[in-house]
C-alpha cells in the first residue's frame, strides 16, 4: 500500500482567464546556473537527450512494470522514456505500444528561442551551436539532475509550438529511490506543477495553446496494456487539473509509488464514498491488493439520535422513538422543548403551529442530511470541532482513522495516513525517530505521560487542553466521548395565556392522583386534583 504524505504549506491557487498557478515549490538547490542540475537540453523543437545512465542515481535500475531499466532518455515533450528517444508532440492515448514512458505532461513543447526579428532559433529537433541552454540559461528550458537514489527533471517555464512563449507551463519530475525496505527497483515519483497555462501546440490542433489535442499525464507500460493516467488526460482543462488539483491533497503536487513494477494505488488514504446510505457512505480508500483502489466503510451503523444524521444507515434522518427527554421533539437535530406554562428557552418562541418551542432565525430555514441550522444557518456538525491528539472529525464524530486503515511493512498510520516508517526515511530538524516507527520531537524522546496526556516540548501536557469536541460531548483521555447528563436548572414557570396548553405537553389528560405516574420535567409535579403544577418539595 502506497504512503500518503500530509504537507504544511501556504497554498495560494489563482486561477485566470486559460491560465492556473499553483505555488507548490520547484526544487533548485541542485548545481548549474539555475539551480536544476548541469545537464540540459539544447533550444529545440521535439528533441530529446541523448541516452542517460541511469545506475548513477539507481544501481540496480527502475522497476517499471514488467521490465528493468537501467538507461532513459528525457524528452522536450513533457516525458522521460526507457527505450528510445520519443519526438512525438502530439500525446497518444494511453496505453501506447514499445515506449514505456513517465509523463509529467506529455505536450508540444517547443524550448526554441526568438530571434529579435521574431523568428525562431533552432529547427525542429535540432540545436544551434552556440546556444546551448545550459551555458546561457534562458527561462525556457529543460534541465536534469543525477545523484545517488535521485533523479530530478524540470521543464522551466516552456513554451508551446510553434515558438510561442506567451503562455508557460512550470512543472518538474522527481525519481527517488524507495525507502530500505521496498524492494530491489523500487521508486517512488512525483509531480511537481507550479505554473500551468496552455494545454496544446499548432500542430496538434491548437490554436492559442488550446483546443486540438491536449496534454496527457501518468504512466505507460509501453506494451499496449498497462497504464495508469491521470484522469482529465487529454481534456480541455488538463493544465488546471495538474494545477489546482492533486492526488495527496496539496493543489499542483502528485505522488506515486513504484513497486514490484506495478504504480501503486495513488488514492490510499484518502475520503472515500462507500455508496452506502447515511454516516455509512463515509469511507477512506485502501489498496488491499495493492493496486485497486477500494472505498471501506468508515462509520458502521449505530443507534440513531437526534442529530440530523442517518445513524442507522436506513436512508431515514432522526427517526425512531425515545430520542429526546419526553417533554421534547427532536426537530432537524436539536431536541426542542414542547411549549408548555413553563416558558421557552431563551432565545426561542412559541410556535403555535407546531406546538415547539423554535428558533425564531431558523423559521423556514431547510438543511440538507447531516446539517443543523443554528442561528437562521446550515452548519456542518464538524464545523468548529478541533478534535484531540490524532483524531479527525467526520460526520459530528472525532474518529481515530488508524483504527480503520492497513499500512504495509514499510508504513506507520499517522493521523490516518500511511507515512514511511521512521526507520527508512530521516525526520525533520529537531525530531528524532521512536520505538513506534514514529518521528517524535527530540526533547520528548524517553519522556513517558500518564492516560490522555501528550508530550509537547518536552513537557507532559493534557491531550485535552485545545480540543473542541462536537456538541453533546466532552474530551476525556484524548478522545471525545458522549457527555454525562447534568442536573438541570429549576424553570421559571411564563405561562402565556394564549398560547401555553394547560399542561405540560402529553399530560393535558392527566388529572387527579394518578397523574404522578408520568415523567414531568425536572422539579415538577402534579397537583393531587386538577390540572395545575406546584414545584416539588
Amino acid at each position: 500500500m502506497p504512503r500518503a504524505i500530509s504537507i504544511a504549506a501556504v497554498l495560494v491557487v489563482m486561477l485566470m482567464a486559460g491560465e492556473a498557478r499553483a505555488v507548490v515549490p520547484i526544487y533548485n538547490t541542485y548545481p548549474g546556473p539555475r539551480g536544476y542540475g548541469l545537464n540540459c537540453l539544447s533550444h529545440n523543437d521535439d528533441g530529446s537527450s541523448s541516452m542517460i545512465d541511469l545506475r548513477a542515481a539507481f544501481p540496480a535500475g527502475l522497476r517499471f512494470f514488467t521490465s528493468t531499466h537501467t538507461t532513459g532518455y528525457v524528452n522536450t515533450n513533457g516525458n522521460i522514456t526507457f527505450s528510445g528517444p520519443l519526438p512525438t508532440y502530439t500525446p497518444w492515448a494511453f496505453p501506447v505500444a514499445s515506449q514505456p514512458m513517465i509523463a509529467p505532461y506529455w505536450a508540444d513543447v517547443d524550448i526554441r528561442n526568438l530571434f529579435p526579428s521574431g523568428s525562431c532559433l533552432g529547427g525542429a529537433g535540432t540545436s544551434e551551436p552556440g546556444y546551448l541552454a545550459c551555458e546561457n540559461p534562458p527561462e525556457n528550458g529543460v534541465w536534469w539532475h543525477l545523484e545517488p537514489d535521485l533523479m530530478v527533471v524540470t521543464w522551466d517555464r516552456v513554451g508551446y509550438y510553434s515558438c510561442h512563449v506567451n503562455l508557460r507551463m512550470t512543472f518538474q519530475l522527481l525519481l527517488t529511490a524507495a525507502p530500505g525496505c521496498s524492494g530491489e527497483g523500487d521508486f517512488d515519483v512525483e509531480f511537481r506543477f507550479e505554473r500551468c497555462e496552455w494545454t496544446t501546440g499548432d500542430a496538434s490542433g491548437g490554436s492559442g495553446g488550446f483546443g486540438g489535442t491536449p496534454a496527457q499525464a501518468g504512466f505507460d507500460a509501453g506494451n499496449s496494456v498497462d497504464f495508469v493516467e491521470v484522469l482529465g488526460s487529454r481534456s480541455p482543462t488538463i493544465h488546471t487539473i495538474m494545477c489546482n488539483n492533486s492526488n495527496v491533497g496539496v493543489p499542483g503536487l502528485w505522488r506515486y509509488q513504484i513497486r514490484s513494477g506495478m504504480v501503486l494505488c495513488p488514492e490510499a488514504g484518502e475520503p472515500c464514498d462507500t455508496g452506502l446510505l447515511g454516516v455509512c457512505a463515509d469511507g477512506v480508500t485502501e489498496c488491499p491488493d495493492g493496486t485497486t483502489p477500494l472505498c471501506s466503510e468508515i462509520l458502521g451503523a449505530s443507534e440513531e439520535i437526534c442529530d440530523n444524521l442517518d445513524n442507522d444507515c436506513d436512508g431515514e434522518v432522526d427517526e425512531g422513538e425515545g430520542l429526546c427527554l419526553t417533554w421534547q421533539v427532536c426537530d432537524r437535530g436539536f431536541c426542542i422543548d414542547r411549549c408548555s406554562e413553563f416558558g421557552c428557552p431563551t432565545g426561542y418562541f412559541c410556535d403555535t403551529g407546531t406546538g415547539l418551542c423554535t428558533d425564531a432565525d431558523c423559521v423556514g430555514v431547510v438543511c440538507p442530511p447531516g446539517e443543523r441550522c443554528i442561528d437562521g444557518v446550515c452548519v456542518d456538525p464538524c464545523d468548529g470541532v478541533a478534535c484531540p491528539c490524532d483524531t479527525v472529525c467526520m460526520s459530528g464524530r472525532c474518529l481515530d482513522l488508524c483504527d480503520y486503515l492497513t499500512c504495509d511493512e514499510c508504513t506507520v498510520c499517522e493521523s490516518g495516513e500511511c507515512v514511511v516508517r521512521c526507520e527508512f526515511e530521516d525526520c525533520p530538524t529537531g525530531w528524532a525517530c521512536g520505538t513506534d516507527s514514529h518521528c517524535i520531537e527530540s526533547a520528548c524522546m524517553g519522556v513517558t505521560c500518564g492516560t490522555g496526556d501528550i508530550c509537547v516540548a518536552g513537557s507532559c501536557v493534557d491531550g485535552c487542553i485545545d480540543a473542541v469536541c462536537p456538541p453533546g460531548e466532552i474530551c476525556e483521555d484524548c478522545a471525545c466521548v458522549p457527555a454525562p447528563p447534568e442536573p438541570e436548572d429549576i424553570p421559571e414557570p411564563v405561562i402565556d395565556a394564549d398560547t401555553a396548553p394547560d399542561a405540560p405537553p402529553d399530560m393535558t389528560s392527566d388529572t387527579g392522583t394518578d397523574a404522578g405516574t408520568d415523567t414531568w420535567p425536572p422539579g415538577w409535579a402534579p397537583e393531587a386534583v386538577g390540572c395545575g403544577c406546584t414545584l416539588a418539595t
